[in-house]
């Protein structure tokens, strides 16, 4: 690669952090004045953004005019807020009793084994980030896997290769 493709590729990732960069002003413009705006601020932000690393906290802080710490803290205590990129889609292995006592952990193991991954971890390919929830409110369909926002209910390890082709 010539150094000058080399120098189109830097410009053109440097102009699409500027863009996400603008449009998440936009969206802390839409929120201004409004109390208690922060978390939707983030939510759109990591939407935007696909994770939320400490240059763009700050950057949110400033332009809120709020701390940084205040900032930190809602991301850092919230855990649907990531501070490391994240997969295109993201599986909520539902850890709660009824989950749990009805399969979750085969689940989990079968999940890492397929996709190669850790949980917290992301794949290769950066399709899926896997992690566990304490609970997420499906017990009557235990055990329930979420991907993205979409809940697969009375999963077995068997049924994953067809949730896992869904995606």
């Amino acid at each position: 690669m010539s150094h000058e493709e080399h120098k189109c590729e830097v410009c053109a990732c440097e102009a699409a952090e500027r863009e996400k960069y603008e449009q998440i002003a936009q969206v802390i413009e839409s929120y201004k004045g409004k109390k208690g705006s922060l978390i939707m601020v983030l939510h759109a932000a990591q939407k935007i953004y696909g994770y939320l690393p400490l240059p763009l906290q700050e950057f949110i802080a400033d332009h809120m005019r709020i701390p940084l710490s205040e900032v930190f803290g809602v991301v850092s205590f919230y855990s649907f807020f990531s501070t490391t990129p994240r997969g295109e889609h993201t599986i909520r292995v539902c850890m709660g009793t009824a989950c749990y006592v009805r399969g979750a952990d085969k689940l989990v193991d079968a999940l890492e084994e397929k996709l190669d991954v850790k949980v917290g971890g992301v794949t290769a390919d950066q399709k899926f980030t896997l992690e566990v929830a304490r609970c997420i409110g499906a017990c009557g369909l235990a055990p329930a896997v979420m991907v993205d926002d979409h809940v697969h209910k009375t999963l077995s390890p068997a049924a994953l290769d067809d949730m896992l082709g869904q995606y």
